[in-house]
């Protein structure tokens, strides 16, 4: 794989792809919409079920997206479990800075606008579930 080339995961609402909105939260999501950037190209966009987890188990999907082969996820907000088990799976987080599409944020990811997400980023009971 090029250094170049990622595989994108971001937390999106029903039914997810392109063309749907971002979910505010990485680990209610409804689904996860997976592409490839690879040179500032986007492909093989794809969309996979969130499994849910239990309350308590955040790490749930993160194992599910590291073991798709996901190393790069771009969310609207999470806990700091899940940030540090992204990060410890290898997976460089992102931060979606409220864009409307998943379109516009894997096109915004594409040309390097966007920052690392960071503690500041966390939720702390305010992100929505949807």
């Amino acid at each position: 794989m090029s250094e170049t080339r990622k595989v994108v995961a971001v937390p999106s609402n029903a039914p997810g792809g392109l063309e749907a909105s971002p979910s505010a939260h990485f680990g209610h999501c409804d689904v996860y919409t997976l592409a490839v950037v690879d040179n500032g190209v986007v492909s093989d966009v794809r969309v996979v079920p969130n499994a849910g987890h239990e309350h308590g188990n955040c790490l749930a999907p993160v194992q599910t997206l590291a073991g798709m082969g996901v190393n790069a996820l771009i969310a609207g907000g999470m806990g700091m479990r899940p940030l540090a088990g992204l990060n410890e799976a290898g997976v460089t987080v992102y931060h979606s800075t409220g864009l409307p599409t998943v379109e516009a944020v894997l096109r915004a990811f594409a040309e390097g606008k966007l920052s690392a997400f960071g503690t500041d980023n966390l939720c702390r009971g305010h992100c929505g579930r949807h």
